[in-house]
C-alpha cells in the first residue's frame, strides 16, 4: 500500500495527496504534517519507511469538504486519489493485492466546483496570463459556470485587468516573472500565482487544444485572436483539463473582449472606491453590497461583473437603462418577476457539475425547477409590461424582450424530469431512491421484489417465533454478516441440534446468531433486487444527465436569461426605494450632477436614523473640468470626490443614480488617489505609496478620464507638497485636459484659477458657532479662508493644553506670514516650554492659585449644603414634601 501511494505522490508532488482508505482520505509523510497543522487535527504515526515512523492523518470521506476548504485558503494544492474497485475484487487477486487508486481531480483555488467550497453570490475566476509575439494576454475562465473569456493587454494595464477578475489563481510561463516591469504586479498577486513551464504556453499548441475543445476545424467564428490570446487561452483549456483528469467541463467558446470596451478602473481606484470589498476586505459596506437587490446567486454574480467592468458604449448603457426604467415603471410587474425568481436555483453550477461528473439527482432537480418557471416569467412579463415588450414605448426595452426570448422553450425536458425525479431526492446517485414510481416499468419490478422479500422476511420471523416458541427471536441485518436470527444466550441450544434445521453463525456475550436455507434464499434474492434497483438507477441517471448535456447551451443560455432579469429587477428596485434616477449617458466628456449623494453613505445614515444626506452639484464641463475643492477636514470633501466617481461607475454599469439628474460623458479610465497607507511588505512608505498612484494618472489619463485627487503632497515637508500639488494640477489641466476633482488645504493653489482657464475654485461651507464650527457639508464656489484643523483637533479630543498651544503657534505663523518667519524665529519669540503649562480652560475663570498649587475648592452653596444633610432613608413622605419646599426656596433665593 505504501509502495502504491509513494508511486501516485511521485506524479504529484506539488499537490498533498489525499488517499482514500475506507471512508478516510489519509495524508502520510510531509503531507500529513502540512496538513495536521493548517488544519488542527492529530498527527500520527503508521508503519516506518526507511527505519522512520511514517506521519499520518486524515480527514473523513463524508466531511472533506471544509478541510478542503481550508488548505485551499491556504494555498495548498490536493490530489484526490480514489478507489477505483471494490475491495472484495482486489481479493479475488490474492490476499495482498492492494485496490487499485488513482487520482481523479486535483482541486486548485481556480478549480473548484464543490458548493460547499465557493462564494454562491460570488465568482471564482481562473486567469492566465502568456506572451507571445511581444504582445500579453490574460485568458479567464469559471468552472462552475463556464464562462471563458479572452483580452489583450500591456504590462501597464495587467494589474487593472487583474483587479477587474480578482482571480483565485493565476497562471503564467515561469519566464514572465523575471520582466522587470512586471515585478509590481506579480508582488501584488503573489499569493494566487501558479508558475508553469514556458512550453505550455505556445500559440500553436493553445489554438489546437481551443479547436480540439469545441470541436471545431477553425476559431473564427469565435473572433479574432493573436497569439498572445491563442496562448493563453489554450494553456488554461490545458491546465483544466489536466486538474480534471481528462474531464473538461462545458465551457462557452472564449469571448474576445475589445480594447476600450469597459471602463478601465486600476487596483488602488477599485480599493480607495471600495466597490466590490471594503479597505478591510469584508463585502458588507462596499457600493455592491448597498446596490445588490438581486435574488439568486448567478444574478448576484452577474451585478458583480457589470460593477467590475462599466461598459463605455453608450448605446449599450441605454439598453440596460431602458429594462431598468421599464421595470421602474411597473412595479407589479416587476414583483411579481422577483417572486418567481426567488424559487429559481442555481442552473449555472448545477449544469457544470453535472458535465463534469460530480452532479447529482438534486442538480437535476435545481434545472427542473428552474427552467419550470421560464413560461411564467415571460407571461408575466409580457402582460405585466404591455406595450413595452413589444416595443411601442419610447425608449424600447430591448434587452429584455432578447432575455425573455433566451429563456427558451424546454417543455419536454422539464416534462421528463418532473416525471423521472422522486420529490426531494437525495444529493448523491449513489444514495439511490431517486427515481419517481411509474417512471420505469423495470425499476417498479425491482422495488417490488426487493419489497416482497421484506416482507417475506418479516413473515418468516414470525413463522420461526412460532416453531420454536422463543418469542425474543429476531431476524437483523448488519453489513458484515447480511441477514441473521438472533436469539438470547438461554435459547441458544435448542438451535445448536444437528436436526434443527439452524445453521449457527456467531456467538456473542449475551446472544447467539444462526441462518437458515429459507433465509439465505430470501437475503440472494433480495439483495440481487436492491443491487440491480440501484444499477438501474445509476443507467437511468446517466441517460437523463445526457439529454440535459445535449441541451447544455440552451440551458446555459436561459441561465444567463434569468442572471440577466435578476439583475435588471433588483436595479429597478434600488432606484424605486433609494429614489435614485436615470442618468443620461453619451459620447461628450459632461459631466454635470445635480443634487448628488454618496450611496454607501446615505444607505448607512438611513439604517442609523442618523438623518438626511446633504446632496451636492457637480459640472465638470469645458469651462471648468478642473475643480479645485478646499474646506476644513470632516467637512465631507472625500465623500464629496468618491460620489462623483460612484456615480460615474454607476451610471455606466446601467443602473439609476442617486442624484436629482445626471448627465455623464463616457469615462474611458477613472482614477481615484483618496487615503493611503504605508506599503510594509515592499519597503514604501505612506507619501511613496502616494506618489506611485499619482505617477500612474499624470501617465495614464486622457482627455475623456475622470481623476479624483485628494490631499496630494501631505506626507512630505510643507514647501515640497505644496510644489508636488502645484506640479500636479497643472498637469492635469494642461496635459491630461480630463475632468478632475482636486481637493487640498494648499490654500495657496487656488492663486492658479487665475491663470488656468478651466480650474475652478469651490470649497466645503462651514459655520462658526460658540467657539466651534458646524460642518454643514454643503459645497458651494469659493475658497475656503481657513481649514478650522484646531477645531477638528477639539472634537477629536485633544488636551486642551495642547489645543492652547496651537492655537498660539498658529496666530504667530499667521501674524508673520507675510515676512514668512523661519520655524528658529517662532522658537526665539515664543516663550520656553510654553506647552508644558497646562492653559486654563475657556469655560471657567482663571485660577489666581498659580502654576505650583492647585486653586483653592470653591464653598459649597446654602443649597449644596443642605442638600447634603438630607437623608431619604430617613424621611416620611410628609418630611419629604416639606425638604423638597425648602429646598426650591433655596433654589430660587440663589
Amino acid at each position: 500500500m505504501m509502495a502504491q501511494f509513494l508511486e501516485v505522490k511521485a506524479a504529484h508532488p506539488d499537490c498533498l495527496l489525499f488517499y482514500r482508505m475506507g471512508d478516510f482520505y489519509e495524508l502520510f509523510f510531509d503531507d500529513a504534517v502540512d496538513a495536521a497543522g493548517i488544519l488542527n487535527i492529530a498527527l500520527t504515526k503508521r508503519g516506518k519507511h526507511l527505519g522512520e515512523d511514517i506521519p499520518m492523518c486524515g480527514v473523513p470521506v463524508h466531511s472533506h469538504e471544509s478541510y478542503l476548504a481550508k488548505l485551499i485558503r491556504s494555498g495548498r494544492k490536493i490530489a484526490i486519489c480514489e478507489q477505483m474497485e471494490d475491495p472484495a475484487e482486489a481479493k479475488k487477486r490474492g490476499g495482498k493485492a492492494v485496490v487499485k487508486r488513482d487520482v481523479i481531480r486535483i482541486v486548485t483555488p481556480g478549480t473548484i466546483t464543490e458548493d460547499g467550497l465557493l462564494d454562491p453570490r460570488g465568482h471564482n475566476h481562473l486567469a492566465c496570463v502568456a506572451e507571445a509575439g511581444g504582445a500579453l494576454s490574460l485568458a479567464w475562465v469559471e468552472i462552475s459556470t463556464g464562462a471563458f473569456g479572452v483580452r489583450g493587454v500591456d504590462a501597464r494595464g495587467l494589474g487593472a485587468a487583474l483587479a477587474d477578475l480578482l482571480p483565485g489563481e493565476i497562471l503564467l510561463p515561469d519566464r514572465l516573472l523575471e520582466r522587470p516591469d512586471l515585478f509590481e504586479v506579480w508582488g501584488e498577486w503573489r499569493a494566487a500565482l501558479s508558475p508553469l513551464p514556458a512550453a505550455r504556453f505556445t500559440s500553436q499548441g493553445g489554438e489546437k487544444r481551443l479547436k480540439a475543445a469545441f470541436s471545431v476545424d477553425a476559431l473564427d467564428a469565435f473572433g479574432a485572436f493573436t497569439r498572445a490570446d491563442l496562448a493563453a487561452a489554450g494553456a488554461l483549456v490545458d491546465y483544466v483539463e489536466a486538474t480534471q483528469k481528462g474531464r473538461l467541463p462545458r465551457l462557452e467558446p472564449p469571448r474576445k473582449r475589445a480594447e476600450g470596451a469597459s471602463l478601465e478602473i486600476d487596483a488602488a481606484t477599485r480599493r480607495n472606491l471600495e466597490l466590490t470589498r471594503t479597505l478591510a476586505g469584508e463585502r458588507r459596506g462596499s457600493l455592491l453590497a448597498v446596490i445588490d437587490r438581486t435574488v439568486t446567486g448567478a444574478g448576484a454574480r452577474l451585478l458583480d461583473r457589470w460593477l467590475s467592468a462599466p461598459l463605455t458604449d453608450p448605446a449599450a448603457i441605454a439598453a440596460r437603462l431602458d429594462a431598468v426604467a421599464a421595470l421602474v415603471d411597473a412595479p407589479a410587474a416587476r414583483e411579481a418577476l422577483r417572486e418567481r425568481l426567488r424559487r429559481v436555483p442555481d442552473v449555472e453550477r448545477a449544469l457544470s457539475r453535472l458535465t463534469l461528473d460530480r452532479g447529482g439527482p438534486r442538480d437535476l432537480a435545481m434545472l427542473k425547477d428552474a427552467l419550470t418557471e421560464a413560461p411564467g416569467l415571460r407571461a408575466g412579463l409580457d402582460e405585466g409590461l404591455g406595450d413595452a415588450m413589444r416595443g411601442a414605448m419610447g425608449g424600447a426595452p430591448d434587452l429584455l424582450r432578447g432575455l425573455t426570448r433566451d429563456l427558451g422553450e424546454h417543455g419536454a425536458l422539464v416534462d421528463r424530469l418532473a416525471r423521472a425525479l422522486a420529490p426531494d431526492p437525495p444529493l448523491l446517485a449513489r444514495d439511490g431512491g431517486f427515481i419517481a414510481p411509474g417512471y420505469h416499468a423495470g425499476l417498479d419490478e425491482l422495488r417490488t421484489l426487493k419489497d416482497e422479500s421484506r416482507r417475506h422476511i418479516a413473515a418468516l420471523q414470525a413463522r420461526l417465533t412460532e416453531d420454536t416458541g422463543i418469542g425474543a427471536l429476531k431476524i437483523k441485518h448488519n453489513n458484515v454478516i447480511g441477514y441473521f436470527i438472533e436469539v438470547p444466550s438461554r435459547h441458544a441450544d435448542r438451535l445448536m441440534a444437528p436436526d434443527s434445521g439452524y445453521i449457527h453463525r456467531q456467538t456473542m456475550a449475551n446472544a447467539a446468531r444462526f441462518t437458515t436455507v429459507d433465509l439465505s434464499e430470501l437475503e440472494n434474492k433480495l439483495r440481487g433486487a436492491a443491487d440491480k434497483a440501484l444499477a438501474l438507477e445509476q443507467e437511468l441517471f446517466a441517460d437523463l444527465v445526457a439529454e440535459v448535456a445535449g441541451r447544455a447551451d440552451a440551458i446555459a443560455l436561459a441561465a444567463r436569461a434569468l442572471a440577466g432579469l435578476d439583475v435588471l429587477a433588483g436595479l429597478a428596485e434600488l432606484a424605486e426605494a433609494r429614489r435614485y434616477v436615470r442618468p443620461r449617458v453619451d459620447d461628450s466628456t459632461a459631466f454635470a450632477v445635480a443634487g448628488g449623494r454618496h450611496p454607501v453613505v446615505e444607505a448607512a445614515l438611513e439604517a442609523e436614523q442618523a438623518g438626511a444626506f446633504v446632496g451636492n452639484a457637480c459640472d465638470l464641463g469645458e469651462a471648468s473640468r478642473l475643480w479645485l475643492v478646499t474646506g476644513p477636514n470632516m467637512a465631507g470633501k472625500s465623500t464629496f470626490l468618491r460620489q462623483n466617481a460612484l456615480i460615474a461607475i454607476l451610471a455606466q454599469t446601467g443602473s439609476f443614480v442617486p442624484a436629482e439628474s445626471a448627465h455623464i460623458g463616457v469615462v474611458d479610465r477613472l482614477f481615484s488617489r483618496v487615503g493611503a497607507a504605508d506599503d510594509l511588505a515592499r519597503g514604501r512608505s505612506t507619501f511613496m505609496v502616494e506618489m506611485v498612484e499619482t505617477a500612474a494618472i499624470l501617465n495614464q489619463a486622457s482627455d475623456r478620464s475622470l481623476v479624483i485627487l485628494d490631499e496630494i503632497g501631505r506626507g512630505t515637508a510643507t514647501y515640497d507638497g505644496l510644489a508636488i500639488a502645484w506640479a500636479t494640477l497643472e498637469h492635469l489641466h494642461e496635459v491630461c485636459r480630463c475632468r478632475a476633482l482636486f481637493a487640498t488645504h494648499y490654500h495657496e493653489l487656488t492663486a492658479l484659477a487665475g491663470v488656468l482657464d478651466r480650474l475652478s475654485c469651490h470649497t466645503m461651507r462651514v459655520r462658526e458657532w460658540n467657539d466651534g464650527i458646524v460642518f454643514l457639508h454643503e459645497v458651494t464656489a469659493g475658497v475656503a479662508d481657513r481649514s478650522y484643523g484646531i477645531h477638528v483637533a477639539r472634537l477629536a479630543g485633544l488636551p486642551d493644553a495642547v489645543l492652547a498651544r496651537a492655537e498660539t503657534v498658529l496666530k504667530r505663523l499667521e501674524q508673520g506670514a507675510e515676512g514668512a518667519p523661519s520655524p528658529a524665529q517662532l522658537v526665539e519669540d515664543l516663550p520656553l516650554f510654553a506647552a508644558a503649562a497646562a492653559p486654563p480652560r475657556a469655560s471657567r475663570p482663571a485660577s489666581p492659585a498659580g502654576p505650583d498649587r492647585a486653586p483653592p475648592a470653591p464653598e459649597p452653596s446654602a443649597l449644596e449644603q443642605a442638600l447634603a444633610a438630607i437623608n431619604p432613608d430617613d424621611l416620611t413622605p410628609r418630611a419629604a414634601l416639606e425638604a423638597l419646599y425648602r429646598l426650591k426656596d433655596l433654589g430660587q433665593a440663589g
